[in-house]
């Protein structure tokens, strides 16, 4: 079984595939435990027109995804790229968290659910850069 696996890893149809289904995979384990730490619903508030959330969902997207290409280059196997990729988005949960608690005038959660874009701008540009550092470092 495990030498049928490692056959159709090694063909580049079977290791997109691979990489792709565990990546869609990771991305909405990751996402969802995005949402378990913010004090808002991000599918409600980009359904109610909220642009804020939008954006800022948007850079986590791209955030995790940046970090699961940099994993995907720098491996060989697709549970190394999982791996890397986790320990990737543990630092950028971690980074978000750190925003939320070095803004002590305002509260990051909040300003994202009354759609302050300039909010919202920023925390998308900040997933955006520390995913190409953290990136960075896994290769």
């Amino acid at each position: 079984m495990t030498e049928a696996i490692d056959d159709l890893l090694s063909h580049p149809v079977g290791s997109l595939a691979g990489y792709f289904s565990v990546a869609i995979l990771a991305l909405i384990v990751y996402l969802y435990c995005f949402e378990m730490v913010t004090k808002y619903n991000c599918w409600d508030e980009i359904r109610k027109g909220n642009v804020a959330a939008a954006m800022v969902t948007g850079g986590k997207i791209f955030g995790i995804c940046n970090v699961m290409r940099y994993s995907i280059t720098a491996n060989t196997s697709v549970f190394g790229m999982l791996k890397w990729s986790f320990f990737g988005f543990v630092l950028l949960l971690a980074a978000y968290l750190l925003l939320e608690f070095l803004t002590p005038v305002f509260s990051v959660d909040e300003e994202i659910g009354k759609d302050n874009r300039a909010v919202g701008l920023i925390v998308l540009l900040i997933t955006v850069s520390l995913s190409y550092i953290i990136g960075a470092s896994i290769t």
